[in-house]
């Protein structure tokens, strides 16, 4: 037991309609890195609330370093050395990164004054100990994501954790930043550290992690060393079954037709000349790094950002329209940040697949709620969303299928066009195959659809053509089976 970190015996959570966990046993050696991963839904976040104290188990027990422990409170885990790097940045972005790390655990001398030297020296320590520039003065808000990330696993050190969980550390980081969170994630685990990584991305977990946890439906279906399990043999674990293709391709003809079309469009700081066409069938992908320009692109396309100059032309006709004129002229989007911009969270799954095309579900302009029950119902069967009832909140479902009710409420709008911005991310592998599949579909039935994603073996295999964004411009283009992740690479610095 002295070199078990972490063991779960036997722990079980349900809630109303759904069993999250049925009795899971896993062990966590010390100083190691220990994958977590599972499909959407499959557990992992319950799981790591039960082990930081948001949520209790129904039943089980929790044994941190050999000692029983049960947490009623986050705070109780903190006492006992568990710390959370979550998604979502817990930050006071007006305050200095040394604030920032000692907020809520400040040093005080003895005068009982906030001792704001020392803390910088430790912030300074920690930071100099990661291998990692960053100057413990900086206004967080200024910082990027990387640098926000390090600064969440500096207070984690201060509060003098032992384990540190990580849940999709990378979902939003550069080529680049990744190496320097691998950087960390390697000189935490050397220093003793015991980190829980949870990612959907396979190439991370077969380069960073010592020992690997398969969750499926709420189960534990396999503990093991990385060395020992095959990346076909991993997915097969946490899908219960074999799939095929991990991706897929559709075999349709492109037309000539031009839908949508940018002539030199620019925006001030953003884009640059932009000159690009949308064939009519087609499935484009839009490659680059993170701040090229490729968000904002798609939002000028769709009239949510003013250009400054050019046009954009749909079906040959120059537009200036706004979001909702391009909704009514059948284009939509499925955004990056789906729970910002395309979910309310707090509405039901058949609220949020209806509230494009309200006037569907609409009779003598009242709500038919008997028709937007049954539009709700079909929208879910098709896409086969994961949910108790579409009565169910969408912030209570896993992040694969928020994402397919995003894409339900752009079918229900009977979209032409389908702008799909990072639409896998922080989805599992299992997911990412029936998004493939509906993208297929929506071709088959003549849509066209824009893809745009930093996953460069994704669009690689599903897209019939790829163009590189860089610095706000188009800087190359490779139709489908000519292009490679080093030649797009190359292109994107």
């Amino acid at each position: 037991m002295n070199d078990i970190a972490i063991q779960l015996e036997h722990i079980t959570k349900t809630f109303p309609g759904v069993k999250a966990l049925d009795d899971v046993s896993i062990q966590i050696q010390r100083g190691t890195v220990h994958a977590l991963v599972g499909e959407n839904g499959a557990g992992k976040s319950t799981l790591i609330k039960i082990l930081s104290g948001i949520y209790q188990p129904d039943a089980g027990d929790i044994y941190i370093n050999g000692k029983k422990k049960k947490f009623k409170v986050p705070v109780e885990a903190q006492r006992a050395g568990i710390s959370v790097v979550h998604q979502e940045f817990k930050l006071s972005e007006t305050l200095t990164v040394t604030e920032n790390i000692f907020l809520g655990n400040l040093i005080y001398t003895k005068a009982k004054l906030v001792n704001w030297k020392e803390m910088r020296k430790r912030a300074e320590k920690m930071i100099s100990d990661l291998q990692v520039e960053l100057d413990p003065d900086t206004i967080v808000q200024t910082l990027s994501v990387a640098k926000k990330q390090i600064v969440e696993i500096c207070k984690s050190i201060s509060r003098e954790a032992s384990i540190i969980i990580m849940d999709e550390p990378s979902a939003t980081l550069t080529e680049r930043e990744l190496e320097v969170l691998f950087g960390i994630v390697r000189t935490l685990r050397d220093s003793g550290y015991t980190i829980i990584y949870i990612s959907h991305r396979m190439d991370e977990i077969f380069g960073l992690a010592d020992n690997i946890s398969v969750l499926r439906d709420g189960c534990h279906v396999a503990t093991m060393p990385v060395a020992e399990v095959t990346r076909d043999k991993l997915i097969t674990l946490m899908v219960g079954r074999e799939l095929e293709n991990e991706f897929i391709k559709h075999n349709c003809s492109i037309s000539d037709e031009v839908i949508l079309e940018a002539k030199k469009v620019s925006r001030a700081g953003v884009l640059q000349d932009i000159d690009l066409q949308l064939r009519k069938g087609e499935v484009l992908g839009i490659a680059g790094l993170v701040g090229a320009g490729r968000t904002e692109l798609a939002r000028a396309l769709l009239g949510i950002d003013k250009i400054d100059s050019g046009e954009v032309l749909y079906k040959g006709q120059p537009v200036k329209w706004n979001f909702r004129t391009a909704i009514k002229n059948g284009l939509g989007l499925v955004p990056e940040d789906r729970k910002r911009f395309g979910l309310s969270l707090q509405s039901t799954v058949k609220n949020n697949i209806t509230l494009t095309a309200i006037d569907k579900v609409l009779e003598w302009g009242l709500l038919n709620l008997r028709k937007e029950y049954k539009y709700a119902e079909w929208y879910v069967e098709k896409l086969r969303v994961v949910t108790p009832s579409v009565e169910t909140k969408v912030m209570n479902l896993s992040g694969g299928n928020q994402q397919k009710v995003v894409i339900a409420k752009w079918l229900m709008a009977d979209s032409e066009i389908m702008i799909l911005d990072e639409p896998t991310r922080g989805v599992d592998v299992g997911a990412k195959r029936e998004l493939y599949g509906i993208i297929k579909d929506l071709i088959e039935q003549g849509k066209t659809v824009i893809v745009i994603s930093s996953e460069m073996p994704e669009l690689l295999s599903i897209c019939d053509r790829i163009v590189v964004m860089s610095r706000g411009r188009l800087v190359g283009e490779f139709a489908h089976g000519e292009g490679t992740q080093e030649k797009i690479l190359s292109l994107c610095v």
